[in-house]
């Protein structure tokens, strides 16, 4: 998801359009740790965030400061619990995240707020970046989308998304990695239950005493490797785990200068409803047509948008029927919510549906953030080191364990460590 891809001129992210963490986060860690800083240059969006409704409209700066007090300007009634709740989230207990293991991200929303339209205010970036309202998110993924997205936000690379990966395709190849692309693996093989490779198209045999997989969970354990070698148990689990919601994502590029919209590459967020658990449900059931929410991800400069919003998977012959249609519906609830006249200045326009990010990615349902994150679904055994295989390791967002650019950033650079230890001590015995 985090590419980007050229037409007519236009370079378009195909999905990650923005990420956070670079300050306060873990990713800054791992861009010291790299050094690449040097290799890529990085803005930061300020206002990284605004939303917008019928009612409101608040945004997300740089400075936390300037923050709250927009929050408190716009909910004079909620100043006091609007200023302990961001302070709260930015500078967490060192307990704070293992206790909020069990709990949904409403539970702190009502813990601090009255307010249900603040309430859904805050929480719908959550939507839009995890799937889920604040009835059904975890707290501990919730506050980590809150402080990463919202409060160290809106950092993209010069030359678009792709320039991320690139970077880091680079500095692997630095280190001796040897990058194979375009050469699906297809099967994994072990013998007693120890990672002896992996398998390539025409037999073609890759010897290795660690895996790590970054794939769909459900490829790697239900494709890749022989359900005999999967506990019984665990396989159970995993095929009663619920993936996250998929996306519905347009690309347009315009024939003049969206100065006149805004002077600034930001997010926009518009709600219509302020029930996010009717929204959620809306979109699961595949409710195409009563889109009550959505992002627009705007660059002045290079004369893009791109906006998204969920939506439940449908088969191949489901989009080839409704993807024209519901581009144009997209484009006109754009145009009449937001940016009046848009659709004079569109010289191009492409989508991309659920069966879209299937295909390019093999995720499960085209799901957009690996399995749903609910609580029961947090921090699930097996997910990123299976007991019954040795040598195996998961990584990304398909462990349960966090999404988006600075979770699964994070949760590679720990399985990374983890690795390079057991290598250290291995050798260390051959010694």
């Amino acid at each position: 998801y985090c590419t980007s891809f050229k037409r007519q001129g236009f370079n378009f992210d195909a999905a990650a359009h923005s990420f956070g963490g670079l300050k306060r986060g873990n990713l800054s860690r791992i861009f010291s740790d790299l050094e690449l800083g040097e290799k890529l240059k990085i803005k930061q969006s300020d206002p990284s965030d605004i939303i917008i409704t019928p009612e409101y409209k608040v945004a997300f700066y740089a400075d936390l400061k300037k923050t709250i007090k927009e929050f408190q300007d716009t909910f004079p009634s909620e100043k006091k619990q609007i200023e302990r709740f961001f302070y709260f989230l930015a500078n967490p207990e060192p307990t704070f995240f293992a206790s909020l293991r069990n709990m949904t991200f409403q539970y702190l929303l009502d813990k601090y707020f009255r307010s249900q339209k603040l309430k859904s205010i805050l929480s719908l970036p959550l939507l839009g970046n995890g799937g889920l309202p604040p009835s059904l998110m975890s707290a501990f993924i919730g506050s980590k989308i809150f402080t990463e997205f919202l409060l160290d936000g809106g950092y993209y690379p010069k030359g678009g998304m792709q320039q991320l990966p690139f970077v880091l395709s680079e500095k692997f190849k630095e280190y001796g990695g040897e990058l194979l692309l375009s050469c699906p693996v297809k099967k994994i093989k072990l013998k007693n239950k120890v990672v002896q490779g992996v398998v390539f198209e025409k037999n073609v045999f890759f010897p290795a005493r660690q895996i790590i997989s970054n794939c769909d969970a459900r490829q790697t354990f239900l494709t890749l490797l022989n359900k005999n070698t999967v506990h019984k148990e665990f396989l159970e689990k995993l095929t009663t785990m619920i993936p996250s919601l998929s996306a519905f994502v347009l690309y347009l590029g315009m024939s003049k200068s969206l100065k006149n919209i805004t002077t600034k590459r930001t997010n926009i967020w518009f709600l219509s409803s302020y029930d996010l658990d009717k929204v959620y449900l809306s979109a699961e059931e595949g409710n195409l047509y009563r889109m009550n929410y959505y992002l627009v991800h705007v660059i002045p400069r290079d004369k893009i948008i791109l906006a998204y919003n969920n939506v439940a998977f449908k088969n191949k012959q489901f989009w080839g029927k409704n993807k024209k249609s519901y581009s144009e519906y997209f484009i006109n609830k754009i145009e009449n919510d937001l940016f009046p006249g848009l659709s004079d200045y569109i010289i191009h326009k492409e989508a991309a549906t659920p069966y879209t990010l299937s295909r390019y990615t093999s995720n499960y349902r085209g799901a957009a953030y690996g399995w749903a994150s609910i609580p029961s679904q947090f921090a699930v055994p097996n997910f990123r080191q299976p007991s019954f295989i040795k040598g195996l390791y998961l990584t990304g967002h398909w462990t349960t364990l966090g999404l988006g650019i600075p979770g699964v950033a994070y949760i590679g650079y720990d399985t990374a460590k983890i690795v390079l230890r057991k290598i250290q001590r291995s050798r260390s015995i051959m010694n």
